[in-house]
């Protein structure tokens, strides 16, 4: 199979906003699906029912798989037929495979429309499964997709995808997926769902229009469409009858955009102004132990993409960065390996427990330690024992976040984070980082260097006179960067009297070096001097 399948999501869109959104963060989520099957969720964007029909079944002509979830209600009806009626007809005619999940059992009270709907796939035969919360209607579309995509092309997840998947489908709150109306589209960071869409489409982001990141942030499970049942009348008055249909010189007001939960966390200016607990409370303290003085706090209140960084920047500036000669390289070394710091905020925020709406994650800086304290211990079936031995598969309660998050943030989503943060540690010179729990929170917490700074490793990354770059420089250039290292600075004159050279040439040699990103030129007139460029400052 070259291309992916695009699988039409019918149903009734007002009563199954959540199981509809639900859905279209599996798919995009799953290890396997999301490699081969693309969610495809009409919203009735057109002023009129038969319009919006006409747009249906152009976009479901479009797609190889038609998936219906059917609960009480029949929805809008054109004539005779609901439009998620009338959608299923459409698949049927075109012999497009009908996926249906029914939500509730058989005696489940149900309006007429629908019970004729129900009579009708019974009639025709594709078999359907039921369903009574979201974490089996996972289960089961999963289960569905996934025996399509074997029997139609024989491609069948591996052993490990089936795990995860399973473990992330349990695990699953359904707290990201939540369809509110507080945060209008409009009103979301629009830079930031540029920057997400650049990352997961490699694009430019100067290249994706107004209409891209609309359509990208509904795909990714960060926005939905509020259908608007209010129709205006020629003097500007407002109206709405209930049936969706408006007479002459009445125009149906459009539909709006909102933002889900996820959307909210990722995108909106201040996510607490919506959720309390979508904060950063950072503290620094002076010595080994918290106390009610610390020497600098935040409250980092900020879209999360964004509120990570300003999180790494608040240890930054509370931690030490001595700097090392390195043969030709001043290099400024952190304290702490600033990617490990990264990969436990960015869990943190991930895989928190969102439910837990009043405890924020918290950032510590001590003196011979940092800790990183998530909301909620970490979901089940995996333990402290596994994460500490490595030997677990990953799983997320919040699987749009943490591909979202993977996406502004570069780290990998699947596999182990923990790993990676035990190998910078021990590269950085440092222990492994230590797990535990306290009080319910999820704690990470990162052993420093103590009094004995000179343990740290200079990161090979951070070395800017790599070999290629000193194999640049004349052996005049290599003593005049030596000196400027042990000294702090170099002139013009040093360079003269020290290699016996004129005034031009001792300029071009620092000129050089200036080029190169080695020197820095401080000062002016005869109080001119040269200075290392300091590497790995950020």
């Amino acid at each position: 199979m070259t291309a992916r399948l695009r699988l039409f999501v019918s149903s009734v869109q007002k009563e199954l906003e959540d199981e509809r959104l639900i859905v279209q963060n599996l798919v995009s989520t799953d290890p396997f699906l999301s490699a081969h099957v693309t969610p495809v969720l009409y919203e009735y964007e057109p002023a009129s029912p038969t319009k919006a029909l006409e747009g249906c079944f152009a976009a479901l002509d479009a797609c190889q798989v038609y998936l219906l979830i059917v609960g009480i209600q029949y929805g809008t009806a054109i004539g005779e037929l609901s439009i998620t009626h009338a959608e299923y007809r459409r698949a049927k005619e075109r012999a497009i495979p009908v996926l249906a999940f029914i939500r509730g059992e058989r005696h489940v009270k149900r309006e007429e429309g629908t019970i004729a709907l129900l009579a009708e796939l019974d009639e025709d035969g594709p078999k359907y499964k039921r369903f009574g919360n979201v974490i089996e209607l996972q289960r089961e579309v999963r289960a569905a997709l996934v025996k399509l995509l074997l029997d139609r092309f024989g491609m069948a997840p591996t052993s490990d995808e089936d795990e995860i998947a399973r473990q992330t489908i349990e695990a699953t709150s359904p707290f990201e997926s939540r369809p509110l109306d507080r945060i209008r589209w409009q009103d979301l960071d629009h830079d930031l769902i540029r920057r997400l869409l650049a990352a997961a489409e490699g694009r430019e982001g100067a290249d994706l229009s107004d209409e891209d990141l609309l359509a990208g942030a509904k795909l990714h499970g960060l926005v939905w469409r509020k259908a608007i049942d209010t129709w205006v009348r020629g003097d500007g008055t407002g109206f709405g009858d209930g049936t969706g249909h408006g007479g002459g010189g009445q125009q149906k007001l459009p539909d709006e955009h909102y933002a889900t939960a996820a959307g909210i966390v990722l995108l909106a200016r201040d996510p607490s102004a919506v959720f309390p607990q979508c904060r950063i409370l950072a503290d620094a303290y002076r010595g080994a132990e918290a106390n009610g003085a610390p020497r600098d706090h935040e409250d980092i209140r900020a879209p999360m993409p964004i509120a990570v960084e300003r999180a790494l920047a608040f240890v930054d500036r509370n931690t030490r960065h001595p700097m090392r000669v390195v043969g030709l390289n001043r290099v400024r070394i952190d304290e702490y390996p600033a990617e490990a710091l990264r990969e436990a905020v960015v869990n943190a925020v991930a895989h928190r427990q969102y439910e837990d709406a009043g405890r924020k994650i918290l950032l510590e800086v001590f003196a011979d330690r940092v800790v990183v304290s998530s909301p909620g211990l970490p979901p089940s079936p995996i333990t402290l024992a596994n994460l500490r031995t490595g030997k677990y598969r990953p799983c997320s309660r919040n699987p749009v976040l943490a591909q979202c998050l993977s996406y502004f943030h570069r780290i990998e989503e699947r596999g182990s984070g923990f790993r990676r943060m035990a190998d910078q540690m021990l590269d950085h010179g440092l222990d492994r980082p230590l797990l535990g729990t306290d009080t319910g929170y999820f704690q990470v917490t990162f052993p420093g260097p103590g009094e004995n700074i000179d343990r740290l490793r200079v990161p090979q990354s951070r070395l800017v006179v790599t070999p290629a770059v000193e194999a640049q420089l004349n052996e005049r250039q290599r003593t005049i960067l030596a000196h400027a290292l042990e000294s702090g600075s170099v002139t013009t004159g040093w360079c003269m009297e020290r290699l016996s050279v004129a005034r031009d040439t001792a300029h071009r040699d620092l000129v050089g070096l200036v080029e190169l990103g080695l020197l820095a030129r401080a000062g002016s007139g005869r109080a001119v001097k040269y200075v290392p460029k300091e590497t790995g400052a950020r």
